[in-house]
């Protein structure tokens, strides 16, 4: 609980990004920020229709938290109607699997009511595993007809740290990439879900990374311009992710960072997009699981489904049950807080009068 009290301590001190602002198009699975000097890439043209991913995040004393949400690019900026086709299918599928997947970061009986015995009977109950928790994501997504992104991955954080010690990663590509740790009350979480309207496989382009981190090697460096650039990403942004067109000259950078990511100094982040080069949806939230279950310290905002129309829908009754769970218990504290108002002195003495002649 410590490491959630200082998420939640209103007098932390230093205030910082902890995720520059990324939008990345149709296909793009990572986030993706292009340079100004890349000509090509920053002429970059979003299309009617098209899921858009903007992410961004904020830091107060080493804490962050991260929010990415799925937009959809409207062909007349006054069109607020409803979504079909399968754009619809896709970013209710999102919202569905995500949901879900929140719910089912929630311990074993948390959010239990009931006697003492039937809270100690569901808090006995076991965790899904991450096998499991992987096809009941999976079944939301065929059932818009969607699939979810291989290797998405939710992440425990920590100061300065946005991918802690415990991870929950779905459909993994490789050994090192697999589930480790079991969320808890008092963790903090990014919690991602990826979502595509192809087979959800993944390929890296060949395009310049320009968002990086700073990673706990050390190493001399060589150069006088990759020392320089370093120093100014330390002080700048600590060991949050940042894109080279933050640093002063993104020309300098793009040459600076090239032996700080050859010798590990710095790790980049290489741009994937859906190897089918289908739409995707993402979504992060960073949730805080609290003893009355999750608060959600940085969100998309709630999706309006009664604009989204599909003849798709989820069948499963175990899923539909457990997304009809709440994400955390009312605590009644707005209630408390609430006061009787004082009528000012004199006006309760002239209700007082008004009172006496009607009686006389």
């Amino acid at each position: 609980m410590a490491q959630l009290s200082l998420y939640l301590d209103a007098q932390a001190r230093r205030i910082g990004i902890s995720h520059p602002t990324t939008v990345s198009p149709s296909s793009y699975i990572t986030p993706y920020t292009p340079l100004s000097t890349d000509a090509e890439e920053a002429a970059t043209v979003l299309k009617a229709n098209e899921p858009v991913k903007i992410q961004l995040g904020a830091q107060i004393d080493g804490l962050g938290t991260i929010v990415c949400d799925t937009i959809l690019i409207k062909a007349d900026k006054d069109d607020d109607g409803e979504v079909s086709g399968r754009e619809a299918d896709l970013m209710l599928a999102t919202y569905y699997a995500n949901e879900l997947l929140l719910r089912l970061m929630i311990p074993p009986g948390l959010m239990a009511s009931g006697t003492e015995e039937e809270k100690k009977k569901a808090a006995a109950e076991k965790r899904p595993t991450a096998t499991k928790i992987t096809q009941m994501l999976e079944t939301v997504a065929k059932s818009y007809e969607c699939s979810i992104v291989e290797g998405t991955t939710s992440w425990l954080f920590e100061r300065n740290e946005i991918e802690g010690k415990k991870k929950i990663v779905l459909l993994p590509t490789d050994k090192e990439s697999r589930t480790e740790g079991v969320p808890e009350v008092g963790d903090v979480w990014g919690v991602e879900m990826g979502i595509s309207l192809g087979s959800g496989k993944t390929k890296t382009i060949d395009q310049r990374p320009t968002l990086h981190r700073r990673t706990t090697i050390t190493y001399q460096l060589k150069r006088p311009s990759s020392r320089q650039t370093l120093s100014e990403i330390v002080k700048k942004f600590g060991n949050f992710p940042f894109s080279l067109r933050q640093l002063d000259d993104e020309r300098a950078a793009k040459v600076g960072v090239v032996e700080c990511v050859r010798s590990n100094v710095l790790r980049q982040y290489d741009i994937c997009t859906d190897k089918d080069n289908a739409p995707v949806a993402r979504l992060l939230t960073t949730i805080a699981l609290t003893k009355n279950g999750i608060i959600r310290l940085g969100a998309p905002p709630q999706l309006d489904v009664s604009k989204y129309k599909t003849d798709k829908k989820i069948s499963d009754e175990v899923i539909l049950k457990v997304l009809e769970q709440p994400t955390a218990r009312s605590t009644g504290a707005k209630g408390k807080n609430k006061k009787k108002k004082k009528k000012p002195a004199k006006k309760a003495a002239d209700d007082e009068e008004e009172s006496s002649s009607e009686e006389e």
